[in-house]
């Protein structure tokens, strides 16, 4: 998943300048009860999020109204966080900073290329590395079958590029819309040395599915241009 929407120039957040400590709004919260309610009949065996507070309130609201599970306790994945990006760029306005954004994927896979805005974001090759060595990770621990993982849209992009076999020249074809759900599924085998597993394919079975607007009716602007949209403009 990614997490629900946040607003990033919300006045208690400009005030207090921790972009990336915000929470979810009223809105966000209400897509990530939809999101629990598809996803209530799912047995999941582990909860995991990148340890940001909107992905983890989003994590714990999916989660509670779960069916089958009841005590579970959301773990931490940090190679699973956002993109950071650059503190250097210029200064913008909603309107500018999102359209800015919705453009950066499209050359990720550019030698050297970096999230953000100005010089020193992160190296979109370095995001790619650190996110996949997560899932990795992940899919080696032998203790489950079914996991809930709650990330962002930027690392999540980069993990569908990693999916297909496109890597970086693939995310800008992804879009991952607030608190919207994709199901991947891993084919595992030991490997010929007998130690430990290797994946053997990796399939994307459904891709930024948005419970609360399945059809996506009105959702014409980009995610990176909704999210930085005011609230009242959004659909």
């Amino acid at each position: 998943m990614r997490h629900g929407h946040v607003d990033y120039f919300a006045p208690e957040v400009i005030a207090s300048g921790d972009y990336e400590g915000v929470g979810l709004t009223v809105m966000g919260r209400e897509q990530a009860e939809a999101a629990g309610q598809a996803l209530a009949h799912v047995p999941f065996d582990r909860v995991i999020c990148s340890g940001l507070n909107r992905t983890v309130e989003t994590a714990k609201i999916t989660i509670s109204g779960n069916q089958l599970k009841s005590n579970l306790k959301v773990e931490v994945e940090k190679g699973l966080v956002e993109l950071k990006g650059s503190t250097n760029g210029p200064p913008m306005t909603r309107e500018k900073l999102g359209a800015a954004l919705a453009f950066q994927f499209d050359s990720a896979a550019e030698p050297g290329a970096r999230f953000g805005l100005g010089t020193n974001g992160e190296i979109f090759l370095d995001a790619l590395a650190r996110g996949s060595a997560s899932i990795e990770g992940l899919l080696q621990q032998p203790d489950w079958a079914n996991i809930l993982v709650v990330a962002h849209e930027g690392i999540n992009r980069i993990l569908l590029g990693w999916m297909t076999g496109a890597g970086l020249k693939g995310v800008q074809a992804f879009e991952q819309d607030t608190a919207c759900v994709n199901i991947l599924d891993f084919d595992m085998a030991p490997r010929a040395n007998g130690q430990a597993v290797e994946i053997i394919r990796k399939v994307i079975k459904a891709l930024n599915l948005t419970p609360y607007n399945w059809t996506k009716f009105g959702m014409n602007m980009t995610s990176l241009e909704r999210i930085m949209a005011p609230i009242h403009d959004h659909h």
